[in-house]
């Protein structure tokens, strides 16, 4: 049986005449197309020596050219590298040096600062642009469509999904085709999908929810896409007429309860609402119920496993819970320090293990082991506590994670930063509830002797240094950081200062 990922999700696509895709602009492409365009870049990857251990690495925008090469990758044996669009330059040469791609594909408008960085580096760069134009298409489109997908075994690779470092190192977690497989062919399964479905996908393709969640099950169940280049609430309002499913960070339903049209006549169509990336408060939950008569299904997953729980399909969503663990993954509580397995309704590590948990960090093998319990339980940094009806509730997180509108940031990057800006003694940055983004970034910040540095002008040094959902969304100025009698900085307090910060921001 072949684990390549393509084969389990896509193997017979090349006569499936059903729609897969829907463009904003209303056009379609059937699965058989969308397998000829992977089927041709796939051609073209073997054509440069691509195959099996090499890297692919993709900082373009949301396309179905883009989608293509995602699956082209995995059909050619190769690791697919996505990069968030909004990392900066600096950002991107560390992704590229430490991975070594041997193709990055980018937009062109990038492609000048690209070749710096691979001059240095190594690598071919090809272009792909918002529209699906650039030299990647250009150079496919002689190639023919078939293509033998290659053979790839369980515990091969395939992708690589950079997160955060705790010391501003950020880790690739290493994702198998055996991951990837069980996670989607699961979730098919626990949420009811079938060809009948038709998603409303609005996420970027760049992290594991747009691509590995609501692209891989879509495609396991032969189901539709409505593909739209980012989120529109008007849009996604309009389409629910004519869709099943949406997946969705907490922003998206802020946004959408927002606008007087939401109500039970709307989302009439609609069979299930899924809600991930970032913590979706439990106001927001109730209030989507009252206004439409659906709950929102809320799940939890990491880079590192995929989707960890969920709650369930048919039985009751718990507000502020993330629900059961998935079939074959198994969660326990754990004592941070020692491992040791916590009662019910006790706090304390969340730590999983299952077919779903990646292989492990690119080129770190001390840091992968020092995440791994000896049974091996991955420990996941995030506290929780699981009820006893076996719901699990996340609580706070581990080294001071911040989840902000659905992707991850820790403050050592965005501290080393700030404290080297003129003016600046020190800071500490935490997330603090915010109803569009789960979490907003706040930098609280000790100034100088003398010093009159200010919000704007802190903001205004970050915007070139850190991608935009890193940049605090507030600086907040204290006169001293709050420490422990080891001189720690206690960050709890002043997450507790400013628990209210973004009170009115809705």
């Amino acid at each position: 049986m072949t684990w390549n990922l393509y084969d389990r999700l896509l193997a017979s696509a090349v006569t499936d005449q059903s729609i897969c895709i829907e463009k904003d602009d209303g056009t379609t492409l059937s699965y058989a197309e969308l397998a000829a365009l992977s089927g041709r870049f796939a051609n073209f990857l073997a054509g440069l020596g691509i195959g099996p251990g090499h890297r692919v690495a993709a900082k373009v925008e949301k396309s179905v050219e883009a989608l293509a090469l995602y699956l082209a990758t995995l059909r050619a044996g190769a690791v697919y590298l996505p990069l968030n669009t909004a990392y900066t330059p600096a950002e991107t040469a560390y992704f590229i040096g430490d991975a070594e791609p041997t193709l990055i594909v980018c937009d062109p408008k990038d492609e000048a600062a690209l070749r710096a960085i691979v001059a240095t580096a190594g690598g071919r760069i090809e272009t792909l642009d918002p529209d699906g134009q650039g030299s990647l298409v250009d150079a496919a489109s002689a190639c023919p469509s078939e293509f033998d997908t290659v053979e790839r075994a369980k515990d091969d690779l395939a992708a690589i999904l950079y997160t955060s470092g705790t010391t501003g190192r950020s880790k690739g977690a290493m994702l198998t085709h055996g991951n990837l497989v069980s996670n989607a062919l699961t979730l098919v399964e626990q949420w009811r999908y079938t060809r009948d479905d038709v998603l409303i996908h609005a996420l970027p393709i760049y992290h594991i929810h747009g691509l590995f969640v609501a692209g891989n099950v879509t495609f396991a169940a032969r189901a539709r896409i409505l593909f739209m280049q980012k989120f529109d609430a008007e849009r996604i309002l309009a389409a629910m007429a004519g869709a099943t499913v949406l997946m969705g960070v907490p922003t998206f339903y802020v946004r959408l309860l927002q606008n007087p049209d939401l109500g039970p006549a709307t989302t009439a169509h609609m069979r299930l609402f899924v809600a991930g990336s970032a913590p979706l408060l439990a106001e927001t939950h109730r209030a989507w119920n009252g206004r439409t008569g659906h709950e929102i299904l809320e799940r939890y997953g990491m880079t590192e496993t995929g989707m960890i729980t969920s709650n369930p399909y048919e039985g009751p969503r718990v507000p502020g819970s993330v629900g059961q663990p998935l079939p074959s993954v198994e969660l326990r509580i754990a004592d941070p320090d020692t491992g040791a397995p916590l009662a019910v309704d006790e706090v304390g590590m969340i730590e999983v293990r299952g077919p779903n948990v990646f292989a492990g960090y690119w080129n770190m093998p001390e840091k992968t082991a020092a995440e791994f319990r000896a049974d091996g339980f991955f420990i996941t940094g995030d506290l929780g506590k699981i009820n006893p009806d076996g719901y699990v509730q996340i609580v706070g997180r581990g080294k001071d994670l911040i989840i902000t509108g659905g992707f991850n940031v820790y403050p050592k990057e965005i501290e080393t930063e700030i404290d080297a800006i003129p003016g600046v003694t020190e800071s500490a940055v935490v997330g603090v509830p915010h109803a569009d983004f789960g979490e907003g970034v706040t930098a609280a910040v000790v100034r100088a002797a003398g010093s009159s540095v200010d919000e704007r002008e802190i903001l205004k040094a970050l915007s070139g240094r850190l991608a935009k959902f890193k940049q605090p969304k507030r600086v907040v100025f204290v006169d001293t950081l709050p420490r422990n009698a080891m001189g720690k900085v206690q960050k709890n307090l002043l997450r507790d200062r400013f628990a209210g910060l973004y009170a009115a921001k809705t």
